[in-house]
C-alpha cells in the first residue's frame, strides 16, 4: 500500500469518527495500520502529512508518536523524524516471552467460547496456502492469534494484543514472503481448533506454547542469518 493510500484511509476514518482528535485514537489508527502491514519497517511517518490527514494538532500527533515509541513500534531519529521500527533479536525474545504468558493462558481461560471464528480463519488460511497467497496466509495467521485472545472477553487484553500484533508484523517482515515460515502454523492452528472442539483446552494450550517456541527460534535464525 502506498503512503498516499494510507493517508487517504486515515483521512476517511478521521472524518467518520467522533473524538478522532485524541492522541490515543491517533496512536490506535497508526498501530492498526502497522499491524495490518500497511506501514512497513523503515517507513517514515511524515508529521505534516499525517497531521493534515488526521486533522489534529502537532502536539496531539507527537503524543501519539510518544505512545508508539514506548510500545517499540516506532523510532524517533534526531533531525530525521519518526520511522516504523526494525525489531531486533532482543525485541523478538521479549515479544515471545510475553506471548508465551498470554496466548496459552487464553486457551485455558475460555474453554467454553465458540470455536467457529477460529475455524473460519483456518479455512481462509488454508485457501491462501493452496493458492500460494503468502501475504493472505500471514494475515490469517495473525488474525487467528487476535481471535484466540479475544475469546477471553477482555478489552484490556484485546488492546494489549493489538500492540503485540503490531510488533509481530514488523518481525514477520524479516521473513519476506517465504511460505515455509507461515504454512506449517496454519495446520498447527487447525489442530488447536480440533483440540478445543474435543474439550481438551490444556492440550491446546500446550501445543500453543510449543508452537511459540518454534516460531521464536525460526525468527531469531532469520535475523541472525
Amino acid at each position: 500500500m502506498t503512503s498516499e493510500e494510507v493517508l487517504a484511509g486515515l483521512r476517511a476514518e478521521a472524518g467518520a469518527t467522533k473524538h478522532a482528535e485524541t492522541s490515543s485514537w491517533v496512536a490506535a489508527q497508526l498501530r492498526q495500520r502497522i499491524a495490518d502491514g500497511q506501514l512497513a519497517p523503515g517507513a517514515k511517518l511524515a508529521e505534516e502529512a499525517l497531521r493534515e490527514a488526521l486533522g489534529v494538532s502537532r502536539n496531539t500527533l507527537r503524543e501519539a508518536f510518544a505512545t508508539l515509541h514506548a510500545e517499540r513500534v516506532v523510532t524517533r531519529i534526531p533531525n530525521r523524524g519518526v520511522f516504523v521500527s526494525h525489531p531486533t533479536a532482543d525485541d523478538i525474545r521479549e515479544i515471545y516471552r510475553v506471548r508465551r504468558l498470554v496466548e496459552p493462558a487464553s486457551l485455558l481461560w475460555s474453554p467454553a467460547a465458540p470455536t467457529e471464528p477460529l475455524a473460519a480463519i483456518v479455512r481462509e488460511a488454508r485457501q491462501a496456502a493452496e493458492s500460494g497467497d503468502v501475504p493472505a496466509m500471514a494475515n490469517a495467521n495473525q488474525e487467528f492469534h487476535r481471535a484466540l485472545v479475544a475469546r477471553a472477553g477482555s478489552e484490556r487484553l484485546d488492546s494489549f494484543m493489538e500492540q503485540i500484533l503490531a510488533e509481530m508484523r514488523l518481525v514477520f517482515a524479516t521473513m519476506g514472503s517465504h511460505p515455509r515460515f507461515h504454512a506449517p502454523y496454519v495446520e498447527d492452528n487447525a489442530r488447536i481448533v480440533e483440540l478445543l472442539e474435543a474439550g481438551r483446552p490444556a492440550d491446546a494450550s500446550a501445543l500453543m506454547a510449543d508452537y511459540l517456541d518454534r516460531a521464536e527460534q525460526q525468527l531469531l535464525a532469520a535475523v541472525a542469518g
